[in-house]
């Protein structure tokens, strides 16, 4: 009986720090420019195939790739499902101009790395992106949010959209992308989180 009831009493405490962190986007604003680059990338349907310029990106490519899937293994151990998700974060990150790292590090931090997670005030996926986004910039169709590329694609975007508006400060991004832009839990959070993900250059 005690060892159940501690175990409830962690699994609560688990959840309620995953809920803290879950994404809670806050919708603003956007000149009509943003607005239609946000949707142009969005509506993009290419799949992830990456392109090399050279033998030696390829490689580089394989060797980050091998890596990355052993680390992810216990949280995603069907081989497809990790592959086709570590080519999509891979794709979808290049295509922001965002590092690799850094996105799975978002990712452990907003969804523990699970595909249907929903918050408490709505955000879905993997990088609990809210369902506001498909109105302001995508189709309205709120159940593509659990399509794993589809997912990627607006959270980097997004991402890359915050650091660009603050003029390339990380941590200000972050805490918007979170909606606790000035408070320094979640940022500091994934940019712990991205030490752990980071591939030697």
């Amino acid at each position: 009986m005690v060892n159940t009831l501690a175990q409830v009493v962690l699994a609560a405490g688990l959840l309620c720090s995953w809920a803290a962190w879950a994404g809670n986007q806050k919708e603003e604003a956007m000149a009509d420019s943003v607005r239609l680059a946000l949707s142009n990338a969005i509506k993009d349907t290419r799949p992830p195939q990456p392109v090399f310029r050279d033998e030696a990106g390829r490689a580089r490519y394989q060797q980050w790739l091998t890596a990355m899937s052993d680390r992810l293994k216990r949280k995603l151990p069907d081989d497809q499902v990790r592959l086709e998700f570590l080519q999509s974060v891979w794709y979808e990150s290049n295509r922001a101009g965002l590092d690799t790292g850094l996105v799975l590090g978002l990712i452990q931090v907003e969804s523990a790395y699970r595909k249907y997670a929903v918050s408490m005030v709505g955000a879905r996926g993997y990088m609990q992106v809210m369902p506001f986004w498909t109105n302001a910039i995508g189709d309205s169709d709120r159940s593509k949010l659990f399509h794993m590329q589809t997912n990627l694609r607006y959270g980097c975007s997004i991402l890359r959209m915050y650091i660009d508006i603050e003029n390339g400060n990380l941590y200000l991004a972050l805490g918007r992308y979170n909606g606790s832009r000035g408070k320094p839990a979640y940022p500091n959070a994934v940019l712990a989180a991205w030490e752990k993900w980071k591939f030697p250059t």
